[in-house]
């Protein structure tokens, strides 16, 4: 296997192996269910945390969680992107990447609710697609802020 080709093994594995967290993920091993059973006696341990007062935080840590995976594959996809295809006209090539791998991110998205709704301890929602489409978005801005001229390129 020649250099090339071990760059381009070393950009994707990554995206790929987090897309495979994502769907485990999906899966009802971390449904509301189960994270709530180690979750909360950890926030109770930690912090206190009611039972009453346990459900806006399991909401927010999953909603977190959603926020943290879905721009951790976003940029793992910009990375795979750059160095599947490096040669792109400077002017334009770092939107395409970006562009392409917020297009994946919010594919991966769209296909994990979907895989949800026929589960029945999960349910599949438009406001998590949308959800994690804007985590892969400002990924992408915080990308683009660190390329622009003057920084570290591409």
């Amino acid at each position: 296997m020649d250099s090339s080709h071990k760059q381009l093994l070393r950009a994707w594995v990554p995206a790929v192996l987090w897309m495979g967290i994502i769907a485990v993920e999906s899966t009802d091993w971390l449904s509301a269910h189960h994270t709530g059973r180690f979750l909360y006696p950890l926030l109770h341990y930690l912090f206190g945390v009611t039972e009453e007062g346990f459900a806006p935080w399991h909401f927010l840590i999953r909603k977190g969680g959603h926020v943290f995976g879905y721009a951790m594959l976003s940029f793992l996809l910009f990375r795979a992107w750059r160095a599947t295809l490096p040669m792109m006209d400077k002017r334009g090539r770092t939107l395409r990447w970006a562009g392409m791998a917020l297009g994946m991110t919010t594919l991966v998205a769209s296909l994990d609710e979907w895989h949800q709704s026929f589960l029945p301890s999960r349910t599949g929602t438009p406001r998590d697609v949308l959800l994690d489409a804007v985590a892969g978005v400002s990924a992408q801005v915080l990308i683009l802020l660190c390329l622009l001229p003057g920084r570290r390129q591409a």
